[in-house]
């Protein structure tokens, strides 16, 4: 499912964001990336959605080899890949249902097709009284919930959240990591990146750790330790 083989990315000004990373996830896994601020879990997650082009190494994803995939691909690639982030990014001035249906959109989806799906997966987060609030009217955890439906209604074989429990409470972060596992279990490749101790701990799943640019650890059932 994804793939780097001895991944380099080296900036303009020489910093090495990453240093030969090799790893292989396979589909349906649930994998947690740790490492401090600017080991290079950015620059990862930038490399799996072609935001960054390595230095050297080679990345596949699915069937796609990142080397040869045509530019007028690359908008085809980033719908099997959902994204979450630790700020939302949600558009203030949309309902919840019209953030959701938004993504389907600029996808160039028929209007019926959106309508039959954004109720759908707005059930599955738990956010179906809510669809017709503004991000404005409802707490940080319903926030993160519907930036999760947002990166899931076009189906994505791989869901990527980037510390989606940095901005919220003991509560709400528990219960996006349950809602996480939940997708998992229905058949979605996860890769969460955070730095709670206590919920690396707790997961017991595959941990990847970075540490300057490096996989310095990956263990099947894994702690946080750096």
């Amino acid at each position: 499912m994804i793939l780097l083989d001895r991944v380099t990315v080296i900036y303009p000004n020489k910093t090495v964001a990453l240093s030969g990373a090799s790893l292989h996830i396979q589909p349906k896994e649930f994998v947690t990336v740790v490492g401090a601020s600017g080991a290079g879990k950015s620059t990862l997650i930038r490399l799996l959605i072609k935001e960054e082009v390595p230095t050297s190494g080679k990345i596949i994803v699915g069937s796609i080899d990142y080397d040869t995939i045509d530019k007028s691909n690359i908008p085809h690639l980033r719908r099997k890949i959902g994204v979450v982030f630790q700020d939302f990014k949600l558009l203030p001035n949309l309902t919840v249902y019209e953030n959701v249906a938004f993504a389907l959109e600029v996808s160039g989806v028929k209007n019926t097709e959106i309508k039959r799906a954004v109720p759908k997966i707005l059930q599955l987060v738990g956010l179906s009284e809510k669809a017709h609030h503004y991000p404005g009217e409802i707490s940080g955890g319903e926030r993160q919930r519907t930036a999760i439906a947002r990166a899931l209604v076009r189906n994505p074989k791989i869901l990527i959240a980037d510390e989606p429990t940095g901005n919220l409470d003991p509560k709400n972060s528990w219960d996006i990591i349950e809602l996480l596992l939940k997708i998992n279990r229905f058949g979605t490749t996860v890769v969460l990146t955070t730095h709670n101790k206590e919920i690396v701990d707790a997961l017991k799943k595959r941990v990847i750790t970075i540490n300057r640019g490096r996989v310095v650890k990956d263990e099947k059932v894994g702690k946080y330790s750096l």
